[in-house]
């Protein structure tokens, strides 16, 4: 299909990369937990964004100069897990009362995701050594297949970012009611970005 070698399998790929818990994940919930539905959908508007200028980088041949030059990934890999890091930690010793690490307003929660999703390695290899697999040589047609490409893999993302932070959404309600409860699924959504931050800065 316009160059995709197995589109089926193409968005198959997608869903099983969006359901794999990683660093956007706990963004998304977390902010939604924070903000409700609307900064969820900011939330998921960033990873979107950044998802996007992750694959057109990698179609201007920036994954071939990364791939070309370990330290330059490397690099990327130590910015992005001290990111989590400074989160989670932000996260975890949060006192009550105090101005949450995490901004309420919709356009921080975008900017968060945004620099998540640049930062995080797992997305930086997705596309640099997955994405281009689902490329047919023989029957590719250029900006037409790299287009379908990302318009794909944008609405697939919208789609289940937004219908997973409607659920966190519904059981957020209940979770307000209980501060003490509220207040350790805060303490252990930093804890996973923070295990995040070392273990991809630990690679």
């Amino acid at each position: 299909m316009l160059g995709i070698a197995d589109y089926s399998a193409f968005c198959a790929a997608i869903v099983l990369f969006l359901a794999l818990p990683g660093p956007g994940t706990f963004t998304l919930l977390t902010s939604t937990a924070k903000g409700g539905f609307r900064a969820g959908a900011a939330a998921t508007l960033g990873v979107i964004v950044g998802d996007q200028v992750l694959l057109w980088l990698a179609v201007a041949g920036v994954a071939a100069l990364l791939a070309a030059h370990p330290r330059w990934f490397a690099a990327v890999q130590y910015l992005g897990a001290a990111y989590l890091a400074w989160v989670g930690l932000k996260l975890i010793f949060a006192r009550p009362g105090q101005a949450s690490p995490i901004r309420i307003e919709p356009h921080h929660y975008a900017r968060q995701a945004l620099l998540i999703t640049l930062l995080n390695p797992k997305a930086i290899v997705f596309y640099m050594a997955f994405f281009p697999l689902f490329i047919d040589p023989a029957a590719h047609r250029g900006v037409l297949t790299f287009a379908t490409m990302a318009v794909t893999i944008a609405a697939i993302t919208a789609v289940y970012c937004l219908l997973l932070c409607a659920f966190a959404g519904m059981v957020g309600e209940r979770v307000k009611a209980h501060r003490r409860l509220a207040r350790g699924l805060e303490r252990l959504a930093g804890v996973f970005l923070l295990g995040f931050g070392l273990r991809l800065g630990t690679q």
